[in-house]
């Protein structure tokens, strides 16, 4: 499949991340990580990122409220065609929510440009992994990682009350990393300990991981909008039963209208999570859709939960 367009809705304008200049794609440590119980290594692509204390503290002091706000939501798109167009009549869907430690905005740098998108703080063994789409830490399609990925828990409107955590590690799939497939649109960043020596769960807490469950179950999408009418400044959900991509993609859907920005965000059901925000079709701004967390989305978590 070809690479996603990444698009700014505050702006308006559309900008394709292929174009631009980046290392490619297994820059830094270049390889899949080796081999462990479950994780199938050929599935899983792997970058280090802020692994010293005086990297991180360059993160965190990158990450200004002023920067915050003025990065570019990371919205992936797919032209839609006769069998994607909207549904007539189709309703609003996303509301407001109260801030969640578990739930929180995500930053991070691609080619010299700051995006921000969703992202969820998610039960592992170390502690440290933050789930989101794979187009939030790497732009695919044989592209490069991002740089300064960092994690702010239970944002709203400029606070960040658990502060801000930046990633050592950053994980996602092949598929998506070579391919741009957005079937398997999955990213997991594993953070840093805070300036105490804690981990990110055990700060925030979070929510546990499922895999390979019934198509069709009914989802609470949640993330941070940043497109118009939204502004990014606080957390929104959708709820809806997922249906399939109308394409054919092992994808599914659930009606919302959420914008850039709120890419990455957690779809939880049941009190588990198991799937992301994904992509739109461009006819079809009222469905989100997400990938299937399955075989490839379980070794690339398995992979960062080891981390």
């Amino acid at each position: 499949m070809r690479r996603p367009v990444i698009r700014s809705l505050l702006a308006g304008t559309a900008l394709v991340v292929s174009g631009i200049a980046a290392a490619p794609a297994f820059a830094g440590s270049g390889a899949a990580p080796a081999a462990a119980d479950g994780v199938r290594a050929s599935e899983v692509v792997h970058q280090e990122l802020a692994t010293t204390r005086a990297q991180q503290r360059a993160v965190e002091a990158y990450w200004t409220p002023e920067r915050m706000r003025s990065a570019i939501p990371a919205d992936a798109t797919i032209k839609g065609d006769a069998t994607t167009a909207a549904a007539q009549g189709m309703a609003r869907a996303a509301v407001p929510e109260n801030p969640r430690s578990q739930l929180g905005k995500v930053f991070f740098t691609i080619g010299g440009v700051n995006y921000v998108c969703s992202g969820t703080a998610t039960n592992s063994g170390n502690g440290d992994v933050v789930t989101t789409a794979g187009h939030c830490l790497h732009e695919g399609d044989g592209g490069s990682f991002a740089s300064r990925f960092t994690f702010v828990p239970a944002y709203n409107n400029g606070s960040a009350p658990y502060g801000q955590w930046s990633a050592s590690d950053l994980f996602t799939s092949s598929g998506w990393a070579n391919s741009g497939d957005f079937n398997v649109d999955v990213g997991f960043a594993v953070m840093n300990e805070n300036s105490s020596g804690q981990s990110l769960t055990s700060v925030v807490g979070s929510y546990p991981i499922a895999f390979n469950l019934a198509r069709g179950l009914t989802y609470t999408s949640y993330g941070y909008p940043a497109g118009p009418p939204f502004n990014g400044q606080r957390l929104y959900s959708c709820t809806g039963a997922a249906r399939p991509d109308p394409a054919g993609q092992t994808t599914q859907g659930i009606t919302c209208d959420m914008t850039g920005g709120s890419s990455g965000g957690g779809w939880i059901t049941g009190g588990r999570l198991n799937s992301v925000n994904s992509y739109k079709y461009t006819n079809d701004n009222n469905t989100m859709y997400g990938p299937y967390f399955g075989s490839t989305a379980q070794s690339v978590y398995n992979a960062a939960a080891a981390a």
